[in-house]
């Protein structure tokens, strides 16, 4: 079966017709392989003769032989076929059991809690030579996954636009933490509850924003004890403290699953986010950068879920 690329590069029809020839010896035999007629053969070798200076074939009672020269070039020339075939075939696909590839994942700290694990305990199950970098989420976030020092990013990341693809994994809603026992909140929290208790502020991330909007709106005003720079050591705090905290549902959830921490729904209504993975268009068809876009969707996300790019900056 003709190559495809090899059909549409005009000169390697040149080489495909050495090689066919130095093989079967007959200008019949080639015009049948390559589905082509005799003269059409006869022009294809002379502007051969012509290029290489060399008549390349000759008859002789056994038929068309090469000369020295052929000889000599028919080595490169299947060299040359072969790497053309390998430029136009398929893509390698990607072996996550073979492959020692060091994947970089861009992420906030609240998906060092609620995702990384899992992301982890899936390379380690399904490939187990492969690496793993939690990366941040910063100004450089862009210019990294274009590079590919980064291979994808999770979150609310709305800053990134063309040239980026993006795809929803879950939706975000809100809710309230406290420490188990706490001595003034025992059923549900209400809006006299969150006025009255002091606060953990965690001053981090792009869901930071939507929640100082929703108390703008509810004009709540709140006293802020204490401001983390992020998720690391809020448990902690929760279990030694009287404080409250407003966090996003998964994090929430896996932070209460402590049994010494106890989820509450948020007293005022706060906008839900998406949260997404964001890759750049020129590793959309890398199988590496496509078997880990799939994996997250399978531990985390539908994976039904429509991809688009982020030109438009879709909300889903």
């Amino acid at each position: 079966m003709p190559d495809p690329l090899l059909e549409r590069l005009p000169e390697t029809k040149l080489l495909r017709l050495f090689d066919a020839l130095y093989a079967q010896g007959s200008v019949t035999a080639v015009a049948q392989l390559l589905g082509l007629s005799q003269p059409t053969i006869s022009i294809w070798l002379a502007q051969l003769r012509e290029q290489l200076g060399d008549p390349l074939f000759v008859r002789t009672s056994g038929g068309m032989s090469p000369t020295p020269r052929a000889e000599a070039l028919i080595g490169l020339v299947r060299e040359t076929l072969d790497a053309l075939r390998q430029i136009g075939g398929a893509a390698p696909d990607f072996d996550p059991m073979r492959s020692e590839r060091r994947f970089c994942v861009a992420m906030s700290d609240a998906s060092h809690v609620n995702l990384l694990p899992h992301l982890l305990g899936h390379l380690r199950r399904t490939a187990t030579a492969c690496g793993l970098k939690a990366g941040p989420i910063d100004s450089t976030l862009a210019e990294r996954l274009q590079s590919g020092a980064a291979d994808l990013a999770l979150g609310l990341i709305p800053g990134l636009g063309a040239g980026f693809y993006q795809q929803t994994l879950f939706t975000q809603d809100w809710v309230c933490l406290a420490r188990a026992g706490h001595p003034r909140i025992r059923a549900a929290l209400d809006l006299a509850d969150y006025r009255r208790e002091g606060h953990i502020e965690i001053a981090s991330g792009t869901g930071h924003e939507l929640l100082e909007n929703a108390l703008r709106r509810a004009r709540l005003t709140r006293e802020v004890v204490l401001e983390l720079p992020g998720f690391l050591g809020l448990s902690a705090v929760l279990e030694t403290s009287d404080l409250l905290v407003t966090v996003p549902r998964q994090t929430g959830e896996t932070l209460s699953s402590r049994k010494t921490i106890h989820l509450h729904a948020c007293p005022f209504p706060i906008a839900p986010f998406s949260v997404k993975q964001h890759w750049h268009a020129r590793f959309h068809q890398d199988p590496g950068n496509r078997w880990l876009r799939q994996s997250c969707m399978a531990l985390f996300g539908d994976p039904q879920a429509p991809t688009h790019p982020a030109t438009t900056n879709p909300t889903s």
